[in-house]
């Protein structure tokens, strides 16, 4: 007679539904989410707020755009400066060390302002060399353009795109550098003893362990270049902050312009800062 083992009880299936959804979110996002409730109440209920809101919500594009394209080529520099960091070839280590050192010393700020002023002005004069350089050489068609290139046709906001790049792109470098130094120096090894070169190694064993192990920072660091870039707003450029500031100093309506401001600029952040804590968890063990 055979004896039937014992069935553990099965589990409950876990809740569902709106409730339970409730019932897992912190207090601290429940208490964000009700404040962002009864402001955006205010918002449609108050005639100045529904004025002060269109108005600035229309810097949120501009915001955005920056925010993208500097953080792109920060990514992009930071990886080859990153990559240049842990060669075994002193003069390309001491140069990237020297521009890494160098810009990660210097405030956001004061950086905006040098590459605006200092630094462009500069490039244009470079741009003018070359010119000169490229229609003596017979490419007239080339050097021309260059040649008449003017301060002016540099707007201020590629300008602060640019400080941007180059402020995000020392602090991104670290972050790739320390991620590919994370990677058991055995992993190369046992690479290269099997006939891969080093650009192999780097490329398909290295890179992607490391890229999953530094997606968390890098999300953090798009956060703060984020609201890094409402200092392009010391330019002029017509971001969230910029037409808050204008806006606030013709009506002196400050306290409900920067409420709206600091909405826009929470709802950005906490959204964003909640995605990468998803992504973080989601994501496999490098």
């Amino acid at each position: 007679m055979s004896v039937k083992p014992i069935q553990p009880p099965a589990k409950r299936p876990q809740g569902s539904g709106p409730s339970h959804f409730l019932a897992r979110l912190p207090y601290w996002l429940l208490a964000a989410i009700l404040l962002a409730i009864l402001f955006l109440w205010r918002v449609f209920t108050n005639v100045n707020y529904t004025i002060i809101f269109k108005a600035v919500v229309g810097g949120v594009g501009t915001t955005i755009w920056v925010t993208l394209v500097a953080y792109t080529g920060a990514l992009l520099i930071g990886l080859l400066i990153g990559l240049l960091r842990i060669t075994r070839n002193r003069v390309l280590f001491e140069i990237t060390s020297f521009y890494v050192e160098i810009v990660r010393g210097v405030p956001v700020l004061v950086l905006l302002y040098y590459i605006a002023f200092v630094a462009a002005p500069e490039l244009v004069t470079a741009i003018n060399w070359a010119g000169v350089g490229l229609d003596r050489m017979g490419l007239h068609f080339l050097g021309l353009p260059l040649m008449h290139f003017q301060v002016r046709n540099l707007d201020f906001a590629a300008r602060a795109i640019l400080a941007l790049i180059i402020g995000y792109s020392a602090f991104i470098s670290e972050i790739f550098r320390a991620g590919i130094e994370s990677i058991e120096r055995g992993q190369t090894e046992a690479a290269l003893s099997l006939g891969m070169t080093r650009w192999q190694t780097l490329r398909l064993i290295i890179l992607p362990q490391a890229i999953r192990r530094v997606l968390p920072p890098l999300g953090n660091d798009f956060i703060a270049m984020l609201k890094d870039s409402s200092l392009v707003s010391a330019l002029g450029v017509q971001d969230i902050t910029r037409i808050g500031n204008t806006y606030s100093a013709s009506t002196f309506r400050y306290f409900e312009t920067y409420n709206v401001v600091a909405f826009l600029y929470l709802v950005m952040t906490v959204g964003l800062a909640l995605l990468v804590r998803y992504l973080e968890k989601r994501m496999p063990n490098a």
